[in-house]
């Protein structure tokens, strides 16, 4: 029984067992999710030449707290929304809506963030919220994921050395804070919840 206890998300106490309660909650856990992730690409903080948003660090945190499932399901469907046309990233409308603005220089950091959910959700589901150094491990891996694919996808459009100048070299810092925090908070939670005897 202490597997199974150990190998779960942070929502999963507040789920209900089973039937349409508890897929009635996830939905409205997948649509917070998703507004979190609105208001978070849209909160710029300004360090340097490039407006940097809140984004990676909820990205980190919906993967923590929902898991792989929930985590992946709240970030498609925001997506959805991108894809939909609705305002729901950094930059638009300023910069286009839609289909327009998920292909355009950003496409492949919006793909990571997907990866990013996964890769985090994947493991806090295998107990590794708990462990502060297995959690450090695996939002490095998400990040430097995202940042992949971010960085890959942009070098089409730009080549790959203004890719890395304006792509990657700005994040790295600004993110590695963002994984530090994510990385401290995921076990401290754990830490206050009542443990299951």
């Amino acid at each position: 029984m202490a597997a199974a206890t150990s190998s779960t998300a942070l929502i999963s106490a507040a789920l209900p067992e089973k039937g349409a309660t508890r897929l009635a909650t996830q939905l409205l856990l997948a649509v917070a999710g998703s507004l979190l992730l609105i208001a978070s690409a849209k909160t710029k903080v300004v360090l340097g030449p490039v407006d940097m948003s809140l984004q990676t660090l909820a990205v980190l945190g919906i993967g923590a707290a929902y898991g792989l499932r929930l985590g992946v399901a709240t970030l498609l469907l925001y997506m959805a929304q991108g894809a939909m046309g609705y305002p729901v990233f950094q930059s638009t409308p300023e910069k286009g809506i839609g289909l327009a603005y998920m292909l355009g220089s950003t496409g492949g950091y919006l793909l990571g963030f997907v990866a990013m959910a996964a890769i985090v959700g994947w493991a806090v589901d295998r107990g590794w919220g708990r462990s502060i150094v297995k959690m450090l491990g695996a939002m490095l891996v998400a990040e430097v994921v995202m940042m992949a694919l971010g960085f890959s996808w942009l070098s089409l459009l730009i080549g790959a050395e203004k890719s890395w100048q304006f792509g990657v070299v700005p994040f790295i810092v600004p993110d590695l804070i963002k994984v530090a925090l994510a990385t401290a908070v995921v076990p401290a939670i754990w830490a206050l919840l009542p443990k299951k005897g």
